[in-house]
């Protein structure tokens, strides 16, 4: 048939391909798609099954999902549904819900998508690993994206983690609490979402405590969560968990406090026992403002903490505040930790921290205030907090290991980021001044298993120590014990046989350990990813140092805990082989342990 203008092949090839969409939802009745125009469709499930497998495209612009059952919105997602490529899918719970009466409104997605054809029901979601630089001995969500640790906390021989977490999508968005529960900070069980968006908006980060005295009236050894609500407006709201942390009520009167400034976020939440009172710190700006409760319902401003004091290139985030004793001495101070993003040393987001006293009601810094302590000298360090209620009196960190420059470009898609290992906090005294000690948790010295142990031996230019494994190793520790004898730089390198490499040195000039990761591997998903960072340090005649690779990082550790790096690597296969060097003269390598880690 021929149109009324003469041109009827784009009519036939417009029907055509209808004809071919048609048929694919043919194929599959689970699902029934009407396309309204504008780029808005409903879509209906027609069975029972647990989960919508969502294609996405991490490309493709956010389009807006709206969850309906009985024709009321239920849940809304931010979700980049594939336009052109598939990426990965993501599960979308229907479980609570019956098909007959649930629905999806689809907004800002083409009616030629390919999602459509490839969006499907199903009652098994495979969230096997299928990247190359998912961790071995480091957390990491099974699936989706997370950014800072939350509300961690320790009851009946249980770690809680909460994490910051997109189910929807390997990139930020969507904020919830992910959940998961460990006996021995190694090892992970993952748990079912554990806070959800609400109306008064999605769930940023904060804390949690165990209300042992039921000072909140929910009932005696409680624990209470206390997060931000981040609408339009960001406020402070709380939940609780009468079963061990497996499920979460919202406080009906929420929010609990709130202001005008606009960034108001990130509450910590600890008992003070000089005090008898409950203190939350939150980040206001770039400041810190210190509250007091009796009931943590009600709380009074007592303080402010910011001004004129440390490092102030961007905003102030996630604080901690706690009390840690000083080595040597029956001694304490107060360390009031401080994230803050950008500014950190070598760029984007850093944690910061001041040592002084606190006094339930005012924190002073008790070094000068332009003075600013690190508590990391990596680029891949942030959101640090501690544990609430941890056991023998320890003081366990945890950070989030990116970086905000880069921090959703990294190359992996089944899942983004992960934490550091654990870290005991302490401090210790130099030249008058009192500083943070991170080490390595004793929990992550059960990770070892292999060890090879390599005799000492003299360095004047290179000494070429060889293949640490006789098999392929993507994750372990090296234990170097090292004793100067007049050179200038003290360096080594881990490296692979596609000449990338990883290089470590001591510039005993400059007074710094640096790491060099310019050459490290993948690096070109971000003009600021390929960087030298270093750490100051005092100079002695020995120098021990502890390094943990994994499979897409290194953390290097001082042996005396005076300064810690942490930085992500992506080698497109792991370093095998370690070679030292020196210049300006000698020293001696007295010890080499190598372990292997996570086996």
């Amino acid at each position: 048939m021929r149109t009324q203008h003469g041109n009827w092949k784009p009519i036939l090839v417009s029907l055509l391909s209808s004809f071919f969409i048609l048929s694919c939802y043919a194929d599959s009745m689970d699902l029934t798609i009407k396309h309204l125009g504008d780029g808005q469709s409903i879509v209906r499930a027609n069975e029972s099954k647990r989960y919508l497998l969502l294609p996405i495209e991490e490309k493709a612009g956010e389009a807006k999902l709206y969850m309906i059952s009985n024709n009321d919105v239920i849940k809304t997602i931010n979700i980049r549904l594939a336009i052109n490529k598939v990426d990965y899918f993501v599960p979308l719970d229907l479980s609570a819900y019956e098909a007959k009466n649930l629905g999806f409104n689809i907004q800002l997605v083409p009616d030629s998508a390919l999602c459509w054809r490839e969006m499907k029901l199903s009652d098994t979601f495979d969230s096997s690993n299928r990247e190359k630089y998912r961790p071995k001995y480091h957390f990491s969500p099974a699936y989706g994206w997370m950014n800072d640790p939350n509300g961690m906390v320790y009851k009946d021989g249980e770690y809680h983690l909460f994490y910051q977490y997109n189910p929807y999508g390997s990139m930020w968005g969507n904020m919830h609490w992910g959940h998961a529960i460990s006996k021995d900070l190694i090892t992970w069980t993952h748990q079912p979402v554990a806070i959800a968006p609400d109306g008064l908006g999605t769930i940023f980060s904060g804390s949690c405590v165990i209300d042992k005295n039921n000072t909140a009236g929910f009932g005696a050894n409680a624990i209470i969560a206390f997060y931000t609500s981040a609408g339009e407006r960001q406020s402070q709201s709380m939940a609780y968990s009468l079963d061990n942390g497996r499920t979460f009520k919202k406080y009906e009167r929420n929010p609990i406090l709130t202001s005008t400034v606009r960034d108001f976020r990130d509450p910590k939440v600890f008992w003070h026992e000089e005090t008898s009172k409950w203190i939350l710190i939150l980040a206001a700006g770039q400041e810190m403002q210190i509250y007091s409760s009796a009931n943590l319902k009600d709380w009074t401003l007592e303080s402010t903490f910011g001004d004129g004091q440390g490092a102030h290139g961007g905003v102030w985030e996630c604080p901690d505040l706690v009390q840690l004793p000083i080595k040597g001495t029956d001694l304490k101070k107060w360390v009031l930790i401080c994230n803050l993003n950008p500014g950190g040393p070598f760029g984007g987001s850093a944690t910061q921290y001041f040592v002084g006293t606190f006094d339930g009601k005012t924190f002073k810094n008790e070094s000068a205030p332009e003075v600013t302590k690190w508590m990391d000298y990596g680029k891949d360090h942030y959101a640090t907090v501690t544990w609430s209620n941890a056991p023998e009196n320890r003081h366990i960190a945890l950070a989030w290991m990116s970086n905000w420059e880069y921090a959703n470009d990294v190359p992996t898609m089944q899942f983004r980021s992960s934490n550091s290992v654990p870290r005991d906090l302490s401090l210790y005294t130099q030249d008058d001044e009192i500083y943070l000690s991170c080490t390595p948790s004793k929990e992550v010295d059960a990770l070892r298993s292999k060890l090879e142990k390599q005799k000492s031996f003299k360095v004047e230019r290179t000494y070429n120590l060889g293949d640490m494994f006789k098999t392929p190793c993507d994750a372990y520790e090296i234990e170097l014990n090292i004793k100067n004898h007049g050179a200038e730089v003290i360096g080594f390198q881990l490296f692979n046989e596609k000449g990338e490499e990883i290089d470590c040195y001591y510039n005993l000039i400059e007074k710094t350990f640096s790491v060099d990761r310019t050459k490290s591997g993948i690096t070109n998903f971000s003009k600021s990813f390929p960087a030298v960072t270093s750490a100051p340090i005092v100079v002695g005649s020995t120098y021990k140092l502890r390094l943990l690779v994994d499979r897409a990082s290194i953390e290097a550790f001082d042996g005396d805990g005076k300064f810690a790096m942490t930085n992500l690597i992506f080698p497109t296969e792991p370093y095998k082989r370690l070679s030292f060097y020196s210049k300006g003269g000698k020293y001696d390598v007295i010890s080499v342990k190598v372990y292997k880690l996570g086996e």
